[in-house]
């Protein structure tokens, strides 16, 4: 076991905290956490879901205030009780279930909640105008226009201008909550320059992730949490990968893929087939079929159409070409028609808090949605058969039974995901849209969901997989189209898929096709 390290007399603290304890009713969020981070440093904060995270995160942007215990900023005892008071710190934070207005533009966005006043109270725009375009443009997102609405970016994006508006107040302390949850290839590098140059300026960066590969490259010291409880502080050079993922699962070790089953029959009709189905702004020209019983991957860097696909075959994007259901056609006009039992599809999308699930619900509410119709009679919904078919799919899905009172804003990020899912047991879809279903979730839910997907494909059912992870892609999957400027550009199957052939296509340097077009379709 490792212990809190001891920090040298010259090293200078940013953040202290002692004795920290947070309790919402019989819930304790965090039991007597202690430790340091030390001034100038990037320093990783891990931990599973419900490990407690979020919780000093809020505690420290003055969202709320620990039941117990202190905190000290830069040696000076902190009252933070407002975000207010977090700023007058110089703390800044930039959350992963992001806090940008979806209907103001990135101007408007930036300058909350102090814009600069001139005389009469007037807000000095061009001014503004002026300093964020220049701010943007030292973060190399020029091709982010101020005028642009949050609502019409991409989630890339928009995590993009969350980061940026926590950097543009110069904060001494930057919080960046699960900032690499939304990103991937290019824009994790964009991410690693940007906490290079804020270290280079003295600030301390505090990162929570779980992609370890992250907190090696941008990360000098680890503090691990469990159970609300502070396990170790140390330097990332003293512990290695595997300690770590010891120390943050208590023992349950990391990544566990089920094992990949027999090859299906590739002569067999698949379930869903797609022809020459183009879609929104990139996808062009997309055909393959989804066989039962199989997980088809699709790959793909940010942009390059998987979200179009996905919408369309969901009802939500306009789409032409042709798509069969069982060798039938049939038109998506809204998510109702993809929802009809006839056809079976259930998606869990990209962003869970805004598209999948109500937050202000409970879960058995939003587990029952989709399928309301089949618990009411008479305009009365019958509560006790709902209540027993939703508690069934939590026990399944290892969610807690509370959840079935309780609103889905008070569970953590992977267990709201595990809910996400759980309303497609109950609708009994037969056909699952997963669009990047393991973001910003702890490697124990991680484990769950893939012998989930194992499970639900071994009883019949069928799976059209997106992952921004590839090692997800290789492990867990049949067959990986790969998406590059919103074409196929490779289809791999059998031992060809591999992480090295699934990223050199998404990179455009894959020339050759290792699965005949015509016999995805078969």
């Amino acid at each position: 076991m490792l212990h809190q390290d001891t920090i040298g007399d010259g090293a200078k603290v940013a953040i202290s905290a002692r004795g920290i304890r947070k309790i919402y009713g019989p819930t304790i969020a965090v039991n007597d956490v202690g430790f340091d981070i030390l001034a100038g440093n990037t320093h990783a904060l891990l931990g599973e879901n419900g490990a407690g995270k979020s919780t000093l995160v809020k505690l420290l942007s003055g969202l709320i205030l620990p039941t117990t215990g202190g905190i000290s900023i830069f040696g000076k005892p902190a009252h933070l009780d407002s975000p207010r008071a977090a700023h007058a710190c110089g703390i800044r934070t930039a959350f992963q279930e992001m806090s940008l207005v979806g209907d103001l533009t990135v101007l408007d966005n930036m300058l909350l909640p102090n814009p600069p006043h001139g005389a009469l109270g007037l807000i000095r725009r061009h001014e503004a105008r002026h300093r964020v375009e220049a701010h943007l443009q030292a973060l190399d997102l020029a091709a982010i226009h101020p005028n642009s609405e949050i609502r019409d970016l991409d989630l890339n994006e928009r995590q993009k201008i969350e980061i940026a508006r926590a950097l543009f107040r110069e904060p001494r302390i930057l919080l960046l909550d699960e900032p690499t949850s939304t990103l991937s290839g290019r824009d994790i590098d964009w991410l690693g320059e940007i906490i290079a140059r804020q270290k280079a300026k003295g600030v301390t960066t505090v990162f929570i992730s779980h992609r370890m590969r992250e907190v090696r490259a941008f990360c000098d010291r680890v503090t691990v949490l469990r159970g609300g409880r502070h396990v170790a502080t140390q330097p990332l050079s003293q512990v290695s990968d595997e300690a770590l993922i010891g120390l943050i699962a208590g023992g349950a070790g990391g990544h566990s893929f089920p094992p990949r089953p027999p090859r299906t029959t590739l002569s067999e009709k698949p379930v869903l087939a797609v022809e020459k189905l183009s879609a929104g702004t990139r996808l062009a020209d997309v055909s393959f079929g989804l066989r039962r019983g199989e997980i088809l991957g699709v790959a793909g860097l940010q942009g390059m159409g998987q979200l179009d696909l996905f919408s369309a075959l969901f009802g939500m994007a306009q789409s032409s070409g042709d798509i069969r259901i069982d060798g039938k056609p049939v038109t998506f006009a809204s998510p109702r028609d993809a929802l009809d039992a006839r056809i079976g599809i259930g998606l869990v999308p990209e962003d869970r808090k805004t598209e999948a699930l109500f937050l202000k619900l409970d879960g058995r509410q939003n587990v029952s949605l989709p399928v309301i119709d089949r618990y009411t009679r008479f305009g009365l919904v019958e509560s006790g058969r709902e209540t027993r078919d939703v508690a069934r799919s939590f026990a399944r899905l290892g969610v807690q039974m509370r959840a079935l009172w309780t609103p889905v804003k008070a569970f953590s990020g992977g267990n709201q995901q595990k809910i996400a899912v759980a309303k497609w047991l109950v609708a009994e879809s037969r056909i699952l849209l997963l669009f990047d279903p393991t973001r910003g979730i702890d490697v124990g839910t991680k484990n769950e969901i893939y012998a989930l997907m194992r499970e639900f494909t071994a009883a019949g059912g069928s799976i059209l997989f997106h992952s921004t992870e590839i090692p997800e892609l290789d492990h867990l999957c049949d067959r990986v189209l790969v998406l590059y400027e919103g074409k196929v550009a490779a289809a791999l199957d059998g031992e060809a898929i591999t992480e090295d052939a699934i990223l050199r296509a998404t990179l455009g340097t894959h020339t050759e096709r290792l699965m005949p077009a015509d016999e995805s379709m078969s």
